[in-house]
């Protein structure tokens, strides 16, 4: 598997904040630098390169006289307003230095929900590559509320990975990749993402970063399930080179079969679930075997409060999660129709809908 990586051409690399920060916790220009150069080789080598970056909220500390990573909403926004324009002009510096250009693409979750605004996204980032620009992503933490949390550029490398159908996406961070315990061996491959795989993963990462080998492995089980094989690896000079040479760094998570669209992976791993919709035999067979949508019919119960609109986990009998989709009811509406046909459910509602379209449902 790792000599398909020496393959790619088109690569989603991330690089997370901690390896982007010096003493102090500020923004090294220098590893910047390193980084672009050897992306610059790749580039000259034929590459496409997509470089999601960490850093805007640490680049925003210092000219804002804080001496850490603050907690509140507000405060998070405020660095990454300032820090933003501060970690561009370094990479917008190192990659002209070097006869290339780079252009910066500002994403929140709407991206890659609402059709447009992804086509949009999806169309600008077609022709910065076919222009041979490296377009540099973060997240638009300046505007962003529930975003700013636990792994999110991890999720947004992910996300944009399978936006622009890479080859390979590359999580570079302050780890070697995925160890079996604490202290124990680095786990150099695996076929799929398990509960056992699961339990490796740590907690949250460092005061300044925000992501953690929890979120990596969200992450790879994005790629993955969108066909894009994933490495996590630490970041060192070269070693980018060396993992697109197919040797063996860090962790590889291999890709799997299916290639799930950007809407669905959202759906499935970036969104929090505010209830679970318990369904009946026949609803699980339809739902994980014939493709079906679910209807109120097959419902049995209901748990949690949404609207529709809001992200739901279905579940069977026994509180196994099968699939998760965007509810057509709001959970009061649900309640009230919960085993009904479509005939009553218009009688009552005056109308007829799925509680989860099929093109709004992933089994998982």
């Amino acid at each position: 598997m790792r000599e398909r990586l020496a393959e790619a051409k088109r690569v989603v690399v991330k690089i997370g904040t901690t390896s982007l920060t010096g003493v102090g916790g500020r923004i090294d220009p220098g590893r910047i630098e390193r980084f672009v150069d050897e992306m610059c080789v790749l580039l000259d080598d034929g590459y496409e390169i997509v470089c999601v970056t960490s850093g805007a909220i640490a680049a925003g500390l210092a000219p804002l006289g804080l001496t850490r990573r603050p907690k509140d909403i507000a405060s998070l926004q405020a660095a990454a307003a300032v820090g933003q324009s501060h970690l561009m002009d370094v990479y917008v510096s190192a990659f002209e230095s070097r006869g290339h250009v780079c252009g910066q693409i500002l994403l929140t979750r709407a991206d890659f929900v609402h059709r447009q605004q992804y086509v949009n996204a999806l169309n600008t980032f077609r022709r910065l590559l076919a222009l041979g620009a490296v377009p540099v992503v973060n997240e638009n933490d300046t505007v962003a509320t529930d975003e700013i949390r636990l792994g999110e550029n991890d999720l947004l490398a992910a996300l944009v990975a399978n936006l622009v159908r890479a080859d390979v996406l590359v999580l570079l961070s302050d780890v070697d990749g995925l160890h079996a315990g604490r202290g124990g061996d680095l786990v150099e491959e695996v076929d799929r993402i398990t509960p056992d795989i699961e339990k490796m993963a740590g907690g949250p990462g460092t005061d300044l970063g925000s992501g953690g080998m929890r979120s990596k492995l969200d992450a790879a089980h994005i790629a993955t399930s969108s066909g894009i094989p994933a490495v996590v690896a630490r970041f060192r000079n070269g070693e980018l080179t060396r993992i697109l040479g197919g040797k063996t760094v860090g962790t590889l998570f291999r890709a799997g079969a299916s290639k799930m669209g950007s809407r669905k992976a959202w759906i499935a791993f970036a969104t929090s679930p505010r209830g679970r919709v318990v369904v009946d035999d026949g609803a699980v067979r339809a739902i994980v075997k014939g493709n079906k949508s679910l209807l109120a019919a097959g419902v049995r119960a209901v748990e949690g409060s949404f609207a529709p609109g809001d992200t739901v986990d279905i579940v069977d009998g026994e509180g196994t999660a099968l699939a998760r989709g965007l509810v057509g009811f709001s959970s009061d509406e649900l309640e009230r129709v919960a085993g009904f046909d479509s005939k009553k459910i218009a009688e009552l509602l005056g109308d007829t809908r799925e509680v989860v379209h099929r093109d709004e449902l992933v089994v998982l």
